[in-house]
Protein backbone atom coordinates (compact mmCIF):
# COMPACT_ATOMS: atom_id res chain seq x y z
CA UNK A 1 0.00 0.00 0.00
CA UNK A 2 1.13 3.49 -0.55
CA UNK A 3 0.75 6.12 1.82
CA UNK A 4 -2.42 7.54 0.13
CA UNK A 5 -4.33 4.63 0.67
CA UNK A 6 -4.01 3.23 -2.93
CA UNK A 7 -2.76 -0.17 -3.79
CA UNK A 8 1.01 0.38 -5.99
CA UNK A 9 0.90 -1.70 -9.70
CA UNK A 10 3.63 -3.78 -10.34
CA UNK A 11 7.02 -2.84 -12.19
CA UNK A 12 7.05 -6.28 -14.47
CA UNK A 13 10.50 -7.23 -16.86
CA UNK A 14 8.89 -9.70 -19.05
CA UNK A 15 12.27 -11.36 -19.80
CA UNK A 16 13.86 -14.06 -22.04
CA UNK A 17 15.52 -14.58 -25.84
CA UNK A 18 13.93 -13.32 -29.12
CA UNK A 19 10.82 -15.10 -29.91
CA UNK A 20 9.57 -16.19 -26.50
CA UNK A 21 6.55 -14.00 -26.33
CA UNK A 22 7.35 -10.78 -24.50
CA UNK A 23 5.54 -8.70 -26.25
CA UNK A 24 2.82 -10.84 -26.12
CA UNK A 25 2.78 -11.93 -22.59
CA UNK A 26 3.92 -8.28 -21.90
CA UNK A 27 0.73 -6.73 -23.24
CA UNK A 28 -1.62 -9.27 -22.17
CA UNK A 29 -0.27 -8.62 -18.38
CA UNK A 30 -0.13 -5.13 -18.64
CA UNK A 31 -3.63 -5.26 -19.85
CA UNK A 32 -5.18 -7.50 -16.52
CA UNK A 33 -3.21 -4.81 -14.34
CA UNK A 34 -4.43 -1.62 -16.50
CA UNK A 35 -1.14 -0.47 -16.62
CA UNK A 36 0.79 0.53 -19.04
CA UNK A 37 3.27 -1.61 -21.16
CA UNK A 38 6.21 -1.05 -23.63
CA UNK A 39 8.85 -2.70 -25.44
CA UNK A 40 12.04 -2.02 -24.80
CA UNK A 41 13.15 -2.94 -28.22
CA UNK A 42 11.43 1.04 -29.00
CA UNK A 43 13.98 2.02 -26.18
CA UNK A 44 16.97 1.24 -28.34
CA UNK A 45 19.04 3.83 -30.55
CA UNK A 46 19.14 3.69 -33.74
CA UNK A 47 22.80 2.31 -33.84
CA UNK A 48 21.42 -0.37 -31.83
CA UNK A 49 18.68 -1.43 -33.89
CA UNK A 50 20.69 -1.47 -37.41
CA UNK A 51 23.64 -3.67 -35.53
CA UNK A 52 20.76 -6.10 -34.74
CA UNK A 53 19.36 -6.17 -37.86
CA UNK A 54 22.60 -6.98 -39.73
CA UNK A 55 22.85 -9.75 -37.77
CA UNK A 56 25.67 -8.71 -35.15
CA UNK A 57 24.67 -9.26 -31.76
CA UNK A 58 25.45 -6.03 -29.45
CA UNK A 59 28.27 -5.92 -27.05
CA UNK A 60 28.09 -4.60 -23.58
CA UNK A 61 29.30 -1.15 -24.30
CA UNK A 62 26.14 -0.83 -26.95
CA UNK A 63 23.60 -2.34 -24.05
CA UNK A 64 24.58 -0.43 -20.96
CA UNK A 65 23.41 2.86 -22.25
CA UNK A 66 19.44 1.47 -23.43
CA UNK A 67 19.55 -0.66 -19.69
CA UNK A 68 20.08 2.81 -18.18
CA UNK A 69 17.07 3.86 -20.55
CA UNK A 70 14.58 0.94 -19.59
CA UNK A 71 15.76 1.27 -15.61
CA UNK A 72 14.68 5.12 -15.47
CA UNK A 73 11.59 4.45 -17.55
CA UNK A 74 10.36 1.88 -14.73
CA UNK A 75 11.72 4.15 -12.45
CA UNK A 76 10.01 7.05 -13.60
CA UNK A 77 6.57 4.57 -13.87
CA UNK A 78 6.95 4.13 -9.89
CA UNK A 79 3.45 3.15 -8.04
CA UNK A 80 1.60 3.27 -11.80
CA UNK A 81 3.68 0.21 -12.23
CA UNK A 82 4.35 -0.68 -15.84
CA UNK A 83 4.83 -3.86 -18.02
CA UNK A 84 8.27 -3.85 -20.18
CA UNK A 85 9.22 -6.26 -22.61
CA UNK A 86 13.21 -6.38 -22.33
CA UNK A 87 15.74 -9.80 -23.20
CA UNK A 88 17.08 -8.79 -19.77
CA UNK A 89 19.38 -11.84 -20.89
CA UNK A 90 22.42 -11.90 -18.11
CA UNK A 91 22.17 -10.82 -14.32
CA UNK A 92 24.78 -7.79 -14.46
CA UNK A 93 21.85 -6.83 -17.22
CA UNK A 94 19.07 -7.11 -14.67
CA UNK A 95 21.35 -5.88 -11.71
CA UNK A 96 21.53 -2.59 -13.96
CA UNK A 97 17.61 -2.08 -14.30
CA UNK A 98 17.28 -3.28 -10.40
CA UNK A 99 19.84 -0.06 -9.77
CA UNK A 100 16.86 2.40 -11.32
CA UNK A 101 14.20 0.44 -10.29
CA UNK A 102 14.91 -1.99 -7.27
CA UNK A 103 11.23 -3.22 -6.59
CA UNK A 104 11.05 -4.49 -10.55
CA UNK A 105 9.77 -7.82 -10.35
CA UNK A 106 11.66 -10.63 -13.49
CA UNK A 107 9.32 -12.72 -15.53
CA UNK A 108 11.55 -14.99 -17.57
CA UNK A 109 9.51 -16.75 -20.33
CA UNK A 110 11.67 -19.83 -21.29
CA UNK A 111 10.93 -22.35 -23.95
CA UNK A 112 13.18 -25.03 -25.94
CA UNK A 113 15.37 -23.97 -28.80
CA UNK A 114 13.07 -26.17 -31.61
CA UNK A 115 10.11 -23.99 -30.30
CA UNK A 116 11.62 -20.56 -30.39
CA UNK A 117 12.89 -21.38 -33.37
CA UNK A 118 9.59 -22.53 -34.83
CA UNK A 119 8.12 -19.49 -33.56
CA UNK A 120 10.72 -17.36 -34.81
CA UNK A 121 10.25 -19.08 -38.08
CA UNK A 122 6.44 -17.37 -38.27
CA UNK A 123 7.30 -14.19 -36.92
CA UNK A 124 7.25 -11.32 -39.57
CA UNK A 125 8.40 -7.45 -39.18
CA UNK A 126 10.68 -7.49 -36.57
CA UNK A 127 14.48 -6.08 -37.05
CA UNK A 128 15.93 -9.05 -35.10
CA UNK A 129 16.86 -12.06 -37.14
CA UNK A 130 16.41 -15.44 -36.15
CA UNK A 131 19.83 -16.24 -36.26
CA UNK A 132 20.69 -14.22 -33.38
CA UNK A 133 18.89 -17.15 -31.29
CA UNK A 134 21.95 -19.12 -30.88
CA UNK A 135 23.84 -16.16 -29.53
CA UNK A 136 20.91 -14.93 -27.25
CA UNK A 137 20.69 -18.70 -25.75
CA UNK A 138 24.50 -18.64 -24.75
CA UNK A 139 24.25 -15.25 -23.26
CA UNK A 140 21.26 -15.94 -21.45
CA UNK A 141 21.95 -16.25 -17.47
CA UNK A 142 18.45 -18.23 -15.78
CA UNK A 143 17.13 -16.11 -13.11
CA UNK A 144 18.94 -16.72 -9.68
CA UNK A 145 17.11 -17.78 -6.16
CA UNK A 146 17.63 -14.13 -4.81
CA UNK A 147 16.22 -12.22 -7.79
CA UNK A 148 12.50 -11.18 -7.14
CA UNK A 149 10.98 -13.08 -10.28
CA UNK A 150 9.72 -15.78 -11.98
CA UNK A 151 10.35 -18.44 -14.67
CA UNK A 152 7.54 -19.69 -16.91
CA UNK A 153 7.64 -22.49 -19.54
CA UNK A 154 6.00 -21.16 -22.87
CA UNK A 155 4.88 -24.05 -24.77
CA UNK A 156 0.87 -23.44 -23.40
CA UNK A 157 -1.13 -21.02 -25.15
CA UNK A 158 -0.69 -17.32 -24.64
CA UNK A 159 -4.22 -17.32 -22.41
CA UNK A 160 -2.48 -19.87 -20.13
CA UNK A 161 0.63 -18.42 -20.13
CA UNK A 162 -0.69 -15.22 -18.80
CA UNK A 163 -2.30 -17.00 -16.45
CA UNK A 164 -0.19 -18.74 -14.75
CA UNK A 165 2.47 -15.28 -14.80
CA UNK A 166 -0.47 -13.76 -12.84
CA UNK A 167 -0.59 -16.10 -10.41
CA UNK A 168 3.21 -16.30 -9.97
CA UNK A 169 3.22 -12.54 -9.81
CA UNK A 170 0.83 -12.59 -7.07
CA UNK A 171 2.28 -15.32 -5.06
CA UNK A 172 6.30 -13.64 -5.57
CA UNK A 173 5.20 -10.27 -4.14
CA UNK A 174 1.74 -10.33 -2.53
CA UNK A 175 0.39 -8.44 -5.69
CA UNK A 176 -3.08 -8.08 -5.55
CA UNK A 177 -5.59 -9.86 -8.22
CA UNK A 178 -6.56 -7.97 -10.91
CA UNK A 179 -9.92 -7.27 -11.23
CA UNK A 180 -11.77 -9.00 -14.31
CA UNK A 181 -15.00 -6.93 -14.54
Amino acid sequence: MTGNGTEAKPLVVVMGVCGCGKSTVGESLARQFSIPFLDGDSLHPAHNVAKMASGTPLTDEDRWPWLATVGGRLAEAGEGGLVLACSALRRSYRDAIRTQAPDTLFLHLHGSKELLEQRLAYRAGHFMPAGLLVSQLATLEPLEADEAGVTLDIAAPVEEVTARALRALKRTQGLAAPDKR
